[in-house]
């Protein structure tokens, strides 16, 4: 009778678990419902590539030029939005953040931020060069192939000093406005006599176009800066730049709306330019999975683990709220236009202060680029494997400097990365046109190292928070 009473017991007790069903439903119901923009970006990637590759298998002949710009015209509405909110946004962010903070934590953020963004872009650099020259994926496939490939190309002559220079003469723009749409840059014009030395060349400075994020940047911290030290005086102009703020992210929440339809036709695009995708496994194959293993390593080990150490929480939830930037990323290549995607993740989802954010962030989209500094470190040394030329450590060495510097310098925007590759490339002594090389693939590697950028920006501006959490609630209970 015991056991039967027991038997009753259990068949009542049973029924429960499913009770809960309803809970557990509305919670998937409720999860999905909050990342929907995520899963909704990253299946527009998966889409776009897949729409790509159809098309492309549908078509007997070659896609024209006009074609493939119907294809894109979504995808470039997109990243013109995008683009257009780059400069208020970083402008009013910077600003209005600054402003905010008292000028010591400022230092100390800053500090803080630009220690860890290069300390983290030199490890990055370190990891490529470790791993390029352990697989040597340049001494792989037909040579003869690789180095028919290069002609003539339209790399201009510049020397590492030059670029050095431009980066400091960008820093300080003559005209704000000019700063907006254009950056200068050292053009060595060639002599009659083709022997002469190139630091004999004449030197003529031109403005090519492109945002000179670098000077802008230095304008609104120099702007934040001085509004903070001006107190109550200052206080109309930082709540002018505080309200442009808040209205720039409002209009980003509109725009991201697209960002799934948007990102599909952006990477169905670039996969029916590709010439030859036998290229992308054949004799690319193995440099392209020297960077892909770089780039994982760097975004699933080094970063988390840095994270893991200083904030001590799981660092996967976080990368996990990243997602529509990341994916965003990755269909934009671009960290600059994804900047204000990433500004709403790691303040809506990861609960950094928006002070922080606003300061961190504006920051290493500019001189933060793990992704950038990796790839050029490998690149350099796979052309150095291909022409047969031994590096020494001296070589290694100064690859890793100038890849750091070089990726500083990198403006973020698709493909930034193959003008500071010239200068690496000097470093090693190779021809600017060797860059050539390796054209083929660098349309899908700059997206995947604008995936690793934006993750390496956004895990920064969590780690300044957790470093600075306690001055700023003592700044606040001051306030």
């Amino acid at each position: 009778m015991e056991d039967d009473k027991t038997g009753i017991e259990l068949r009542q007790i049973a029924p429960v678990p499913a009770m809960d069903t309803p809970k557990t439903s509305s919670k998937i119901k409720s999860c999905i419902k909050t990342n929907l923009l995520t899963i909704l970006t990253v299946c527009g990637v998966i889409l776009g590539g897949l729409l790509g590759f159809l098309l492309r298998q549908f078509s007997d002949e070659k896609w024209t030029e006009r074609e493939i710009m119907y294809i894109n015209f979504f995808g470039d509405l997109f990243l013109r939005m995008l683009k257009s909110l780059i400069l208020p946004l970083i402008v009013s962010s910077l600003i209005s953040a600054i402003a905010r903070l008292d000028i010591t934590l400022s230092g100390k953020i800053a500090a803080r931020a630009i220690g860890y963004y290069i300390t983290t872009t030199f490890c990055a650099v370190i990891i490529g060069i470790i791993l390029v020259v352990s697989i040597k994926p340049g001494e792989m496939g037909d040579k003869s192939s690789q180095e028919g490939q290069t002609g003539a190309s339209n790399v201009r002559n510049v020397t590492t000093v030059d670029t050095l220079l431009d980066l400091i003469r960008n820093l300080f723009p003559p005209n704000l406005i000019q700063a907006c749409t254009e950056q200068t840059r050292t053009v060595l014009v060639p002599p009659t006599d083709p022997k002469q030395d190139i630091n004999s060349w004449k030197i003529e400075h031109e403005y090519t176009d492109g945002t000179n994020i670098l000077g802008l940047v230095v304008f609104s911290t120099v702007m934040g800066i001085t509004l903070a030290k001006l107190g109550e005086k200052g206080e109309p102009l930082a709540k002018c730049f505080e309200a442009l703020s808040e209205a720039m992210l409002i209009i980003t929440k509109w725009v991201i709306y697209l960002s799934p339809l948007g990102v599909l036709f952006l990477v169905a695009s670039k996969v029916l330019e590709i010439e030859n995708p036998e290229e992308l496994i054949g004799r690319l194959g193995m440099y392209f999975l020297t960077v892909i293993v770089g780039l994982l390593i760097q975004g699933i080990v080094i970063i988390p683990l840095t994270y893991v150490i200083i904030v001590r929480k799981n660092p996967f939830t976080y990368l996990i709220n990243l997602g529509q930037a990341l994916a965003t990323a990755f269909g934009t290549s671009s960290s600059s236009a994804t900047l204000p995607l990433t500004l709403q993740c790691v303040v809506e989802k990861n609960g950094v202060d928006s002070r922080i954010a606003r300061f961190a962030l504006p920051i290493g989209a500019t001189i933060n680029m793990d992704g950038t500094a990796l790839y050029e470190a490998v690149a350099a040394i796979f052309i150095a494997q291909i022409r047969s030329i031994d590096l020494s450590i001296g070589h290694l060495v100064a690859i890793s400097i100038t890849a750091t510097a070089a990726s500083i310098g990198a403006a973020g925007i698709p493909q930034a990365g193959l003008v500071t590759m010239v200068m690496v490339l000097d470093t090693v002594g190779l021809p600017a046109e060797d860059v050539t090389l390796i054209l083929a693939i660098d349309w899908l590697l700059d997206r995947f190292r604008t995936v690793l950028n934006v993750m390496g920006d956004a895990f920064g501006a969590g780690i300044v928070y957790h470093l600075s959490k306690g001055e700023l609630i003592s700044t606040s209970n001051h306030i």
